[in-house]
């Protein structure tokens, strides 16, 4: 193992001093690096390539779907609209509770909910400003 290492590591050395990583794409940029952290250590692989496959687990979808929705109710301005998609909100994470058959509590107390609430507080905030 020892041996694929020294050769693994000899190569990018000798592409380092040819001026290889030079014009990269993100140079300079920070990495975006996914939080796969609500997903068990030993499915992480498994997700990561059915992931660059153009796939996703199922809870990872509904979790998407999830970040989807709370985006847009952020800028919705009708009552009725807002309503309507935080029932939907609710749905998945009702469908989610139900995929791991245990109940997944968001109260006021915690700080995701308390960043959604902010967040549609303000965007409301703003919508009104520039009516009045």
């Amino acid at each position: 193992m020892y041996f694929i290492a020294a050769i693994a590591e000899s190569r990018i050395k000798e592409a380092e001093r040819k001026g290889e990583f030079e014009d990269l794409p993100g140079k300079g940029k920070p990495l975006e690096l996914e939080d796969d952290s609500m997903v068990p250590p030993e499915l992480r692989m498994a997700y990561k390539a059915l992931k660059n496959g153009g796939y996703l687990p199922p809870e990872m979808q509904l979790r998407k779907d999830i970040h989807s929705a709370l985006d847009l109710l952020e800028y919705m301005e009708d009552e009725k609209e807002r309503y309507t998609q935080m029932q939907k909100v609710n749905l998945l994470f009702e469908r989610i509770k139900n995929m791991r058959g245990k109940e997944i509590a968001i109260d006021e107390e915690d700080e995701y909910y308390k960043s959604i609430v902010e967040r549609i507080t303000l965007q409301s905030r703003i919508t009104k400003e520039n009516e009045g």
